[in-house]
């Protein structure tokens, strides 16, 4: 987060804030870009393109950065035994069996595509997370800014290459249920061709819905950026967590991006709503960000014009 240079003056915008020491020689920089937050839609559209565009709305409506989705091929995904079993929830699911309750929530590309133009029309980015070789294949033919790879298949290699090799756009990639040497292996494979530093985003993550506080862990934020920040282009956190107590804390660990679940009503049917935030605390949860960022900065002077007034007012005077 820090370095230190050698400079005679003082700079102070909200990329790059720069405090003099009392030699006025050594600075010290301290980096903070501004947040990016990511409402993951995913599937909480319950198959309807009305209520997706809804939710796209609504996620601009917030100040959200980018609206995402979710493709799967699930008959590539899934083995036929999982394809034929029964939704693990049934009161979940929307089919007889988890295949069908799949496709039942399964947008086509042209769909995809759809949903990518209205996202552009109201000035709101598009992007999806993608689960298989075929959906990559296909996302990328919409050549969004950015796709996302989820914990669950990020040790997908025949994925992932087709991302490295096939596209030109960022890798978002989460780290849930990931081990360290894992990690170090999905890192590496990027920069065997001199990808991650320019490409690759990685997401602390705990994989659980909703996941308690104890397990957030948001100090391996801290340690992705210690151990992979010369390597990567970025470090986010996908949160999975309940409420917006803690995101803050996320941002100013390191994780420039930040990702919530999100839906209309978290009473809805399906598996993620109850771990998603409703638009009052995606709304919330943005301007909170935002505000963190206006705030991290150096005084730009020993005593700012707005305590000028007060200390000469209230400042203590030897009598």
């Amino acid at each position: 987060m820090y370095k230190w240079v050698t400079f005679n003056g003082f700079i102070s915008n909200q990329e790059n804030v720069i405090l003099i020491d009392t030699n006025l020689k050594n600075i010290m920089t301290n980096i903070y870009k501004q947040p990016k937050v990511i409402a993951e839609i995913g599937c909480n559209h319950k198959g309807d393109m009305e209520i997706a565009k809804e939710l796209i709305k609504l996620a601009k409506f917030c100040n959200a950065d980018v609206a995402k989705f979710q493709k799967r091929n699930n008959k590539e995904l899934l083995t036929e035994e999982q394809y034929q079993a029964p939704h693990p929830n049934p009161r979940n699911s929307y089919g007889d069996t988890y295949g069908e309750h799949r496709e039942y929530l399964e947008f086509n590309l042209e769909q995809h595509k759809e949903l990518k133009e209205f996202c552009e029309s109201i000035d709101i980015e598009y992007s999806t997370s993608v689960w298989d070789v075929t959906s990559a294949q296909e996302i990328i033919q919409l050549n969004p800014t950015l796709i996302k790879v989820p914990s669950a298949c990020n040790n997908n290699f025949e994925m992932l290459k087709v991302l490295r090799d096939e596209y030109q756009g960022e890798v978002h990639l989460s780290f849930g249920m990931t081990s360290k040497s894992e990690e170090l292996e999905i890192i590496n494979f990027f920069n065997e061709t001199s990808q991650g530093k320019d490409r690759l985003v990685i997401y602390s993550c705990t994989s659980g819905y909703p996941v308690p506080f104890e397990d957030v862990c948001l100090l391996e934020i801290k340690r992705l950026q210690e151990n992979y920040g010369d390597k990567v282009k970025d470090v986010g956190f996908s949160g999975h967590h309940l409420g917006i107590a803690i995101d803050n804390a996320a941002y100013t660990l390191g994780a420039t991006w930040v990702e919530r679940h999100f839906t209309k009503d978290r009473t809805w049917k399906g598996t993620d709503h109850a771990a998603s935030l409703e638009p009052t605390g995606l709304q919330k949860l943005c301007r909170d960000l935002k505000a963190t960022y206006t705030a991290l900065s150096y005084k730009k002077e020993e005593i700012l014009d707005i305590e000028k007034v007060q200390r000469e007012k209230l400042k203590y005077r030897k009598s």
